[in-house]
């Protein structure tokens, strides 16, 4: 597809392999560093339910965005758009925008929602086309490699006991699809019912689900009132013994740290936490800051990204006290718009 404009003709092309690199030189200094589609792009072209996209000018790249069908095929979320340092500011993103929507007119007529995530202060003119439907406090610190050891050490003796006394259980794939099943569990832990990972919005809804379980998330589980066999309340047990009633707790999800451009050896440990116990959130910074360290390779630093409800953000300033910010936003804000 041509679309026509104020400078050469822009054209839309589905993007591939081969276009890696090309993607990449549009992409330096995306989000202080952080930019996530180096190591996530040839994964995104495996998924059978995403389609990625091109805007080329004169046989260049100069835009990227992509988007992804979720909520069993109902819901597209939008993802990754950039466009080139030296045609910004002239719509070319707003072109692509437009060209995603059409795409999902013609080709996905059964989508009726469009999902995104965006920083603080969206665009007043976003906001008269997207609802947000939700938000949270966003707080990241920078882990040298040689200060891990000393840094976890630092975290666990701010632990007190009644936060060591939440009972932990790393959930496995079969517990996972249990524990949403229950309609309770959704409503006190995921108001307005929406499960976000590593910047993705997603419904509980079972093929949600599992495409999470494929990326290798930890999932941790505080079930502070659950019926189970007796446990140590100290550890991190995991799998769940026995039959758990999941009245209420705490949940987060650690994604697999993974590498990005701000400096060689450099990681993302994204922890999503879902629950507003203020007990809760420094342990389970903790414990998935602990299995986050144990995957990285040796010599690596990480910056922590941490996701929580805002009435969460005095425990999580007091855990991360003295520790370097790195700043990548203040508030994640989920916003969706009917098509």
């Amino acid at each position: 597809m041509s679309v026509g404009t104020s400078f050469p003709q822009i054209d839309f092309v589905p993007a591939t392999a081969k276009d890696y690199e090309e993607v990449m030189s549009i992409s330096g200094g995306i989000y202080n560093g952080t930019d996530y589609l180096p190591f996530r792009y040839h994964e995104w072209l495996k998924e059978p339910q995403r389609r990625m996209f091109l805007a080329k000018c004169e046989g260049k790249v100069v835009g990227f965005e992509s988007f992804i069908l979720v909520d069993d095929g109902t819901t597209a979320v939008v993802e990754g758009l950039r466009v080139a340092p030296w045609i910004r500011g002239r719509g070319v993103a707003g072109l692509i925008q437009r060209f995603c929507l059409d795409t999902l007119h013609s080709d996905h007529p059964e989508v009726k929602k469009v999902r995104l995530t965006r920083v603080e202060n969206p665009p007043a003119a976003m906001l008269t086309k997207y609802k947000v439907i939700n938000s949270k406090a966003v707080m990241s610190v920078f882990l040298p490699a040689d200060q891990l050891e000393m840094t976890v050490k630092l975290l666990e003796s701010r632990i007190n006991d009644l936060d060591r006394s939440k009972n932990l259980s790393v959930l496995e794939p079969e517990e996972i699809l249990r524990f949403f099943e229950e309609s309770k569990t959704r409503q006190q832990l995921l108001p307005g019912g929406l499960l976000v990972q590593d910047w993705l919005p997603l419904t509980t809804h079972k093929s949600n689900l599992n495409l999470l379980l494929k990326r290798q998330i930890v999932w941790i589980y505080s079930h502070p009132g659950v019926l189970s066999e007796a446990a140590s309340s100290s550890e991190v047990i995991t799998g769940c013994h026995g039959t758990h009633a999941y009245l209420e707790g705490f949940l987060s999800l650690g994604t697999p740290p993974y590498p990005v451009p701000f400096a060689e050896g450099t990681h993302i440990l994204e922890i999503d936490m879902f629950g507003n116990d203020p007990s809760c959130v420094k342990i389970h910074v903790l414990e998935q800051l602990k299995i986050g360290v144990r995957a990285l390779p040796a010599g690596s630093a990480i910056i922590c990204v941490l996701c929580a409800d805002e009435s969460l953000w005095t425990e999580l300033g007091q855990l991360c006290e003295g520790l370097t910010p790195f700043y990548i936003a203040r508030e994640q804000i989920i916003m969706e718009m009917e098509i």
